[in-house]
């Protein structure tokens, strides 16, 4: 098995190396200190495991394990036992050690990694991805007083809610429609469209630049939410 350990403690890093050095056939490909280089590893490589710490600076691993597009499993390493519940809610973590972590504790969670990539082994097959947006076209047609007027995919930058209304914003002007942000998220491609906040719609294609809790689009400053933040780093092709 491979693996990646992830956790901002330089000392921490090295204990669970020591723990993997005692398990036979069980190799450590690289060790990160923030989730960003991990995320950036993960999208070039596979690996069978992360050793994940639940508590970094400014990306937590909860954060993490929601960025991930096809997460390995995950075993959360931590001193804090507040995590526990809300951990296991997520099926790629199999188990959760809390620091100090001794060798039998460390061996009996790398079994529970063991037997969950044989039952996903015994139980995987082929499925065909179906999209609810698959069929669309590349256009949306929008009523503005009475009329039908057509806008492409690609035009589209981004859209904000506004109480009753939503503004459309595109490359050459704004529409004003009454409508809700929730009815043109359903006919938008997920592709290349991403809810990033409770009040807007980016086309993630269009982003110039992203800083702290906001990406701009032209001009445009738009927030990001804690809660999408996750997804739209998971959308990102980083290098």
């Amino acid at each position: 098995m491979k693996c990646i350990i992830v956790d901002d403690e330089a000392m921490a890093r090295v204990i669970v190396e020591q723990l993997c050095s005692k398990i036979p056939n069980l190799e450590v490909v690289e060790s990160f200190s923030n989730a960003m280089d991990a995320i950036k590893f993960l999208n070039q490589q596979q690996v069978d495991v992360i050793f994940l710490d639940i508590h970094m600076p400014g990306f937590t691993g909860i954060d993490f394990v929601q960025t991930l597009k096809n997460p390995p499993r995950i075993v959360l390493t931590t001193s804090d036992t507040d995590f526990a519940i809300e951990a296991y809610e997520y099926e790629t973590i199999v188990d959760y050690l809390v620091k100090p972590i001794t060798q039998e504790r460390f061996e009996k969670s790398i079994l529970k990694v063991k037997k969950s990539l044989e039952v996903t082994l015994k139980t995987s097959s082929p499925q065909q991805e179906t999209s609810s947006s698959s069929n669309l076209g590349d256009e949306l047609y929008i009523n503005i007083d009475r009329r039908l007027i057509k806008l492409k995919f690609s035009e589209i930058l981004f859209i904000e809610a506004k109480g009753d209304y939503i503004e459309v914003k595109t490359d050459k002007k704004e529409y004003r429609v009454h409508n809700t942000l929730k009815n043109i998220k359903d006919k938008l491609p997920e592709s290349i469209y991403l809810q990033i906040h409770r009040s807007f719609i980016i086309n993630f294609t269009k982003i110039i630049d992203i800083e702290d809790n906001s990406v701009l689009i032209e001009k445009s400053v738009i927030p990001i939410s804690r809660s999408n933040r996750p997804e739209l780093m998971r959308r990102l092709n980083l290098l």
